[in-house]
């Protein structure tokens, strides 16, 4: 009897004692052993810091973080669902043709038709998970690769909004749908000057993740799973907390949140959500990780598969809207090259090209990476020939050091 209550004490202190030891680890070492969760947020900051210092701090300035924000609002938007169909084990490469068509589209009803922005936007919408469903059909239940269907729809997609144009350019749109890209939250006060709602909101969203991290890890050491060292835990969240009230800040020193902003911020906290707790998410890490276990486990990767390009299509018709709303205008070249920028944003973000492997917040923090340093690049003069060239060299850095990490393990 003695035996079997020192052997109950000894597994019930097991989770402790393995909680402990995790939280024990010094902070140096917990990096190192995560350097693929953490090393793009630190690149991050530091290529913020170097192009902040470069530019003689016109970078950090209100107006241009603004315009970095609604320059790679559409990026993010597009990188959200890129990630899924990575993660899935795919590829999309008809992204920007579609987001490009989408514009075209709603160009045509809005403006030649005269469709009010509300249901012209819904059909959009919906024309843009029909084509996401039918490249999805054609990946996953023809067992076509995706790289072929994608870059068959590349084409089809960008010769129909050249139709659709019939080669010119169609505006301007109506200033209640510009409101999406070019509007702002609006202010309560009703000041001129701080936009003292924009900050309230940053501050709040700060204090908002500061207390789920901290419950966060109370919860992994209450059950014994390895968390980061306490030391580490806390300073990362008091300098992210600093940083998000600095930001808000320095937006509602100029005209406050933009509209897009509030949107991405949505969309990112609902995919994080996604696929960090629901089975849906969990299901499409599987898929991706490995396909015949997940289908011998009970899964229907077809249906999975298909839903992911579904997803695909909605978010790049969301995005073509958000791009012809700052545009003001729709262009045949519209949609020219994105898909090159968002898939760059999730390998570089620590996305894995054979799939299984991808965060939500590393396919925003690589979209802004390619942002900042587009920005950045842009104010120092550098042409936009060498601009290719070094984000190049990048993305094939970012998954140099993913591969190398891999096959070190």
């Amino acid at each position: 009897m003695n035996n079997e209550s020192s052997n109950a004490t000894a597994l019930a202190a097991k989770p402790a004692t393995a909680a402990a030891a995790a939280s024990d680890k010094s902070p140096l070492d917990y990096l190192k052993h995560n350097f693929r969760e953490y090393g793009m947020l630190i690149t991050l900051v530091a290529i913020m810091i170097f192009f902040q210092y470069m530019t003689d701090g016109t970078l950090m300035q209100p107006l241009n973080l603004t315009n970095l924000v609604l320059q790679n609002s559409y990026i993010v938007i597009m990188a959200l669902g890129m990630l899924m169909v990575i993660v899935a084990g795919h590829i999309d490469l008809s992204v920007g043709s579609v987001c490009g068509f989408i514009g075209a589209l709603a160009a045509v009803l809005m403006v030649e038709y005269g469709w009010h922005f509300v249901p012209a936007s819904l059909v959009c919408l919906v024309c843009g998970a029909l084509i996401g469903g039918i490249q999805g059909w054609f990946v996953a239940f023809f067992r076509i690769p995706s790289f072929i269907v994608t870059l068959a729809g590349m084409l089809v997609f960008k010769g129909l909004a050249l139709a659709l144009l019939q080669g010119q350019s169609v505006g301007p749109f109506p200033d209640s749908f510009q409101m999406l890209s070019s509007g702002f939250m609006p202010d309560l006060s009703g000041g001129d000057g701080l936009r003292m709602t924009s900050l309230l909101l940053g501050v709040a969203l700060a204090a908002l993740l500061a207390v789920a991290g901290i419950r966060g890890r109370a919860k992994q050491l209450r059950h014994g799973i390895q968390a980061e060292p306490a030391a580490f835990f806390f300073v990362k969240t008091a300098a992210f907390s600093a940083l998000l009230i600095y930001f808000s800040y320095l937006l509602a020193s100029y005209r406050g949140l933009p509209n897009v902003l509030i949107v991405m911020a949505l969309l990112i906290f609902l995919f994080h959500f996604v696929t960090g707790r629901t089975t849906v998410g969990r299901r499409v890490y599987a898929l991706g990780g490995n396909e015949k276990a997940a289908k011998l486990s009970g899964i229907k990767t077809e249906r999975l598969a298909f839903y992911t390009f579904v997803n695909m299509g909605v978010l790049a018709a969301l995005a073509g809207l958000v791009f012809a709303a700052r545009l003001n205008t729709a262009t045949p070249k519209a949609g020219l090259g994105f898909e090159l920028d968002v898939i760059a944003a999730c390998f570089i973000g620590g996305a894995s090209a054979s799939g299984g492997v991808g965060k939500v917040m590393g396919a925003v923090i690589g979209a802004f990476v390619m942002g900042v340093m587009n920005n950045g690049m842009s104010i120092l003069g550098i042409g936009i020939d060498y601009q290719q060239v070094i984000k190049g060299v990048v993305l094939l850095a970012a998954v140099f050091v993913d591969v190398y990490n891999k096959n070190k393990v």
